[in-house]
């Protein structure tokens, strides 16, 4: 006796044809390794040996100044360093008759640079970037003093400056015997002329840096400045030097430190002698020597960085908090 499937068995029912074959069971997919451990030690090496030179050469170096700032050592045996606390800083501030004409010389340094090359180094920019002709030409030109070594720059200003043959004396006709203008020996012409050949090079260097911050300026508001019909100076001075303010405090930051740390003019001109006392001559004249004083040179070196901190970290704590805003 057979039975009829009734709707629901056919609509229940698998269609004809072929037999569904099932589909194999996929293998577990191995996860591959990104990197091997050749490339894990390389990396290592790659990324551990700059920062343990980084760590020796610059933060334990540093903390090692500072601890020596208190001690008296000659530098020959650790046994010879003994504590003398603050003794080094008391003789620096009362007994030192270099120490303040230095840090009137580092004052001197910082004025001269904010007051003649930061302003001719935006000048210069403002003119190069009204994509003139050649203006590639003009940039290289200005700039090639930054990337020249300042060992050789001095050599350079050496030679404008000698007595005898120097371009200076020649041109004003002081190259005679008896008319001789000795712009390296006198003390009252020698930081002077130090800080003309600082001022030749750090021009170029703010040249750039504002040329930089005139890039970034929006153009819409120079064409909203000329709709309402401004001049030149106009827009300059209301429109585009507000939005320079970021630029304006790095070029202010970048000519703080390169008036601290100046020394390679002055070492290759004369040394820091005859009235071109810097704080970083006076470190090194007491630390490197004959009668080296270690603990009175890194008390030097001390001062020197807390003033530089005293700049930076301002710096970075309004940077840090634009960041936060943004």
């Amino acid at each position: 006796m057979t039975t009829t499937p009734t709707k629901d068995q056919e609509a229940a029912a698998p269609p004809p044809g072929p037999a569904s074959v099932k589909s194999p069971k996929r293998a577990p997919a191995r996860h591959n390794r990104l990197l091997t451990r050749r490339d894990r030690v390389t990396l290592g090496l790659m990324a551990g040996v700059p920062t343990i030179l980084h760590v020796a050469l610059v933060w334990v170096t540093a903390l090692a100044s500072i601890a020596l700032a208190f001690t008296t050592w000659d530098g020959i045996g650790f046994d010879s360093i003994k504590w003398v606390g603050l003794d080094n800083f008391k003789q620096l501030f009362t007994d030192n008759p270099q120490f303040w004409p230095a840090v009137q010389h580092n004052v001197i340094w910082f004025v001269v640079l904010i007051l003649i090359p930061t302003p001719l180094g935006l000048f210069l920019a403002v003119q190069l970037d009204k994509k003139i002709r050649f203006s590639r030409v003009y940039q290289t030109a200005f700039f090639l003093p930054v990337v020249m070594s300042l060992a050789v720059i001095g050599f350079v200003w050496q030679l404008i400056y000698n007595p005898d043959t120097g371009l200076i004396n020649s041109v004003i006709g002081a190259n005679k015997p008896g008319h001789y203008i000795d712009w390296i020996g006198d003390p009252n012409l020698n930081l002077w002329a130090i800080l003309v050949a600082a001022s030749w090079r750090h021009t170029g260097y703010m040249m750039i840096l504002y040329l930089a911050g005139l890039k970034g300026v929006d153009p819409s508001l120079r064409e909203a400045s000329a709709l309402d019909s401004a001049n030149e100076w106009q827009t300059f001075k209301n429109v585009i030097f507000p939005t320079l303010r970021p630029t304006n405090t790095v070029v202010l930051v970048v000519t703080i430190i390169e008036a601290l740390r100046a020394f390679d003019l002055v070492f290759v001109f004369n040394k820091g002698a005859q009235g071109t006392e810097l704080l970083s001559i006076l470190v090194t004249n007491n630390i490197i020597g004959e009668s080296s004083r270690i603990g009175y040179g890194s008390a030097i070196a001390v001062v020197l960085l807390v003033i530089s901190l005293a700049v930076i970290i301002p710096y970075l704590i309004s940077t840090f908090r634009k960041e936060r805003r943004a």
